[in-house]
């Protein structure tokens, strides 16, 4: 069964920083698309997460935290349609964030930062160890990834929509 692959804090303010393409190439055995530069990779072969994550780490000069996903969750999410009703423009961006686990008890959604007044990070929904968000911009900015950590507990990475579109049309083909 395919894969996604999410790092989480690589290639980030100089911190953990690795040439995804070339990382790409190095896993080429296991048929590995690189998409971006923050760390998301399609693995389009079946292999095993333990070999996965042990020949990822064999490869880099540190051990980053990974997040991996079987594609048929990635797909099967994207295709719920997950923000049909959220709302859209240059004005709110909507993002994935890969929680390590699935939160446990799951507080009542949607959930807003900063709370109690304009949000800046509203989470619409939780999937699994999927969470959805939007984020409008600001002079305060906060990242939806800072959000679910704190209002879940647990590490995640987070991803923009547009990223995700992408790797399910790698999957696609």
């Amino acid at each position: 069964m395919a894969s996604v692959v999410f790092f989480r804090a690589a290639n980030v303010g100089g911190d953990q920083t690795f040439q995804p393409g070339k990382l790409a190439q190095a896993l080429s055995d296991f048929a590995v698309v690189s998409v971006g530069a923050a760390g998301t990779f399609v693995v389009r072969k079946n292999v095993n997460q333990l070999k996965l994550r042990a020949e990822i780490w064999r490869r880099l000069p540190f051990k980053p935290e990974l997040m991996i996903c079987p594609a048929r969750d990635v797909l099967a999410l994207a295709d719920s349609k997950p923000f049909c009703d959220a709302p859209t423009g240059k004005d709110v961006g909507r993002f994935l964030s890969v929680m390590q686990k699935a939160p446990r008890p799951l507080p009542r959604i949607p959930l807003e930062q900063p709370a109690g007044g304009p949000w800046k990070v509203r989470i619409i929904a939780v999937s699994g160890r999927f969470a959805l968000s939007l984020r409008r911009p600001g002079r305060k900015n906060i990242y939806p990834n800072a959000a679910v950590e704190k209002l879940f507990g647990v590490s995640a990475t987070t991803r923009n929509w547009n990223t995700i579109e992408t790797i399910c049309q790698i999957l696609m083909t």
